[in-house]
């Protein structure tokens, strides 16, 4: 029987390590065929691995003060739970090249990786559009709108009817020697990063 349709622990808050909202500003976004994630042999939520096809690579998109957010709903289908996530973003520009960017997320699936502001938990880093990809369907740019100085709000959700079968998977990637920590696994994020 699946692990998965019992629960087997209870959890308590506590105050050692509190929970904080909020990811960093910084995700990680990359073409959903390009990157092979590698899973934990007994639990489908932990992504150990990352493995870039030739030539391929993850962007980083930065931001600042708590300018992105994720969200993740779950969904009670006829065949089970599913999950919608969304990532919102924005980006600070609106050249030929950034919009260029936006068309191949409009058309083309991507996943994103987020790192969230809370990172004392094994699901500190997580990856959104594991199964499905996710695909940009909101663009928005107002030249007047000064929160993003005339630049785009963008949002990366699930293609329609198409829904995540879990919730965002957990990122931890080990070193090659030793146990994964928040550390190994944003530098193994980081070594995919293009140059």
């Amino acid at each position: 029987m699946s692990i998965y349709n019992k629960i087997n622990a209870g959890f308590s808050l506590g105050a050692e390590a509190p929970v904080t909202a909020g990811i960093e500003d910084v995700i990680y976004i990359f073409n959903q065929g390009d990157i092979t994630l590698t899973y934990d042999t007994s639990n489908p939520l932990i992504v150990t691995g990352l493995t870039a096809a030739t030539g391929a690579s993850i962007y980083k998109f930065e931001g600042t003060n708590n300018s992105f957010n994720t969200s993740s709903k779950l969904a009670k289908t006829s065949v089970g739970p599913r999950y919608t996530e969304e990532i919102d973003f924005n980006i600070a520009g609106f050249s030929v090249d950034i919009k260029a960017q936006l068309m191949a997320m409009g058309y083309g699936r991507v996943c994103a990786i987020a790192v969230n502001n809370f990172n004392s938990s094994d699901s500190a880093i997580e990856l959104f559009g594991a199964v499905n990809g996710l695909i940009l369907s909101d663009a928005e740019r107002s030249a007047a709108d000064e929160t993003v100085d005339g630049g785009y709000k963008l949002k990366l959700t699930n293609p329609d009817k198409l829904r995540e079968p879990y919730p965002p998977r957990a990122v931890s990637i080990p070193p090659t020697t030793g146990s994964a920590t928040y550390a190994s696994t944003i530098a193994a994020i980081e070594a995919l990063l293009a140059t």
